[in-house]
């Protein structure tokens, strides 16, 4: 995602180097409003059900730059979208519980309690603090725990995950257990080389596994918007302010790629299957296979695909106009 590059594929009328000047102008003038354009995302989703949303960072390193991104996805089965996030100042450390609940405080401001069905998270998710402004918000979480926490029983007992005695393969289940000073439930599955899978929640305990398995939406989403066509990660810019607007921008063609594969998915153009039965493609990357395609020259004016994502790229075009949100370049 550099600029140069960029520049190339944007008003013809005029120089690559002019395009370029006035991309730079945008990210050093233009102030977005993030809450309007988490409320846009919104939009693409149904507007009736319950919500996931899958909390995670990523990080990476440009020079003695460090990118540090705590972002927030939302949606439900395979269709997640980025909703909110924050770029976290300390130098690639971890996120703190202040942290988090700031960008879950955003989250249900904008989506209402009632519309939030789970909130899962991953090993570095973890404390009292967290766990209870959780519980204290009622929503329901499931969070994998690293296996140096320990269980505390309604009798007072203490003990270690290793301590469960469990072989590779077994589980045990507790239907509540205190951790890190919070009831809730506990599902333990034993690994090889004496690791775990210990998973701490407030739902579902039957279900447990299946659910925190959906957190790979958000783990696809970061691959995709660091690489595979979206390149996040080959940035240059350092000024965290910059950073903020591109994570937003690379975030809004993810979701109008990944809302066009779901959408030829599902009525014109399914995506392969392997020999395995998963999918060949996730639903961004058909997306943007698909626009590629149709921005051939060849492609007929009148195709229903050509249609539909013309339809889709004006209501956005319309959302950000009546909204604000941007300033138009090229």
């Amino acid at each position: 995602m550099q600029f140069a590059e960029v520049a190339q594929h944007l008003n013809d009328a005029v120089k690559p180097a002019s395009n370029e000047t006035r991309i730079q102008d945008f990210f050093r003038e233009v102030d977005l409003n993030y809450l309007l354009l988490a409320q846009l995302v919104l939009r693409l989703l149904p507007t009736q059900g319950k919500l996931r949303l899958c909390l995670d960072r990523t990080e990476w390193d440009f020079g003695r730059c460090q990118v540090n991104i705590l972002l927030v996805t939302v949606g439900a089965g395979d269709f997640h979208l980025p909703l909110y996030w924050q770029l976290l100042d300390n130098k690639s450390g971890n996120s703190s519980a202040a942290d988090r609940i700031a960008l879950l405080e955003v989250c249900l401001a904008l989506l209402g309690r009632h519309r939030i069905g789970l909130v899962v998270g991953d090993r570095e998710f973890v404390g009292h603090k967290w766990f209870k402004w959780l519980t204290d918000k009622k929503l329901n979480f499931i969070m994998r725990l690293p296996k140096h926490h320990h269980l505390t029983y309604p009798d007072g007992r203490v003990q270690a995950v290793a301590g469960l005695g469990l072989r590779p393969g077994q589980v045990r289940r507790c239907a509540h257990c205190q951790v890190d000073g919070i009831w809730g439930q506990v599902w333990v599955k034993a690994l090889e080389a004496g690791e775990f899978v210990f998973l701490f929640a407030t739902a579902g305990l039957n279900y447990l596994e299946q659910l925190y398995a959906k957190r790979w939406t958000i783990e696809q989403c970061f691959q995709n918007l660091k690489g595979r066509g979206f390149n996040l990660e080959a940035t240059h810019l350092r000024c965290h302010c910059k950073l903020r607007k591109l994570v937003a921008l690379v975030s809004l063609a993810y979701a109008f790629c990944l809302s066009v594969g779901h959408a030829a998915h599902q009525k014109r153009r399914p995506i392969a299957r392997k020999n395995n039965g998963y999918r060949a493609n996730s639903f961004s990357r058909h997306g943007l296979n698909l626009l590629r395609q149709l921005t051939r020259p060849l492609t007929s004016p009148h195709d229903p695909l050509l249609r539909l994502v013309e339809t889709l790229l004006n209501w956005i075009a319309r959302q950000l106009a009546r909204n604000q949100l941007l300033k138009i370049v090229g």
